[in-house]
């Protein structure tokens, strides 16, 4: 998406999205980590740009879709003075909604044979019509039969379902393809009133995720890792500027330690401490230069 960012009266623009966020700080931690990138996209001079984005952060586009007459997504933010912020979005005409027209899911299929790792969210479900969001669930399946992971990120909008019943069920049918389970602890709640962390954890073991991550806020981590519950505070209090894309940060952290081995506890920190890095800049992506070094996230490796 197109990402236009209002902090103190200035106006900044630049890309973002929450499945893009996790695929480009994956890539930024991981080089060598070949990551591709599903989406659709206008045929125009900003989703050109945006595909030239997408390439210069080391992603593969090959199976990003160009599509005539729509656009990118938009989205507005605006920051309090505690970093918090609020979006406004326009999705009306945004090519991704329309990412598996015209029977596009069997070529993306075909395209996707060998993957070993998948990522979805929420918001992917959303956004697709009933028969895509069919097509894509079953499309991960099959992916997941075939020896493909498959992490889904809750990422609830409640303005993007049209009520919360309908995501219930889509959620409760993607988390029974999911490996690992990365969920927002205010996402939880919203859906299903959940006010204990146990709960959060366990439907989603429940469904079969055999790792299941609840993001706290700004307080903490817990995790449900086979039978094993661990907690992993936030290390230090964080002045945020802008706390956009900080589930993703930390999702994106969290996965590129997991796939060195790293154990979930030292994995959840990494992901504190890209989040706390994320959230001192305004916007989705801050600069490269800002990134923290790869020991100080992980430690020496």
């Amino acid at each position: 998406m197109l990402e236009i960012c209002e902090s103190g009266g200035e106006l900044r623009r630049g890309f973002g999205g929450d499945s893009a966020n996790l695929a480009v700080y994956l890539k930024r931690l991981l080089p060598a980590l070949p990551v591709r990138y599903v989406t659709a996209i206008g045929i125009d001079e900003l989703s050109d740009e945006l595909l030239a984005w997408l390439a210069d952060e080391g992603l593969d586009t090959d199976v990003v879709r160009r599509i005539s007459g729509r656009l990118p997504g938009l989205y507005w933010i605006r920051t309090a003075r505690d970093g918090e912020r609020r979006f406004h979005y326009w999705r009306g005409e945004s090519a991704a909604r329309c990412l598996l027209d015209g029977g596009h899911v069997t070529a993306l299929e075909r395209s996707l044979g060998g993957t070993t790792l998948a990522c979805f969210s929420g918001i992917t479900l959303a956004i697709l019509p009933t028969d895509a969001r069919e097509a894509l669930l079953e499309m991960l399946a099959r992916l997941r039969e075939n020896g493909c992971r498959l992490v889904f990120d809750s990422n609830y909008r409640a303005a993007l379902w049209p009520d919360v019943h309908l995501a219930r069920r889509e959620f409760a049918r993607a988390l029974a393809i999911t490996d690992i389970a990365l969920l927002g602890e205010a996402d939880c709640h919203a859906l299903y009133r959940d006010t204990e962390p146990a709960a959060m954890l366990e439907r989603a073991a429940a469904a079969g995720a055999a790792e299941v991550i609840l993001r706290c806020g700004s307080a903490a981590c817990e995790g449900l890792t086979g039978a094993r519950r661990w907690t992993v505070p936030v290390p230090e209090p964080v002045a945020a500027v802008d706390t956009t894309a900080a589930g993703d940060a930390f999702a994106a952290a969290w996965l590129a330690a997991r796939l060195q081995d790293i154990d979930p506890e030292n994995a959840a920190l990494a992901g504190h401490r890209l989040a706390a890095a994320v959230v001192a800049h305004p916007g989705a992506i801050i600069p490269r230069s800002a990134m923290p070094a790869a020991a100080e996230l992980f430690g020496d490796r």
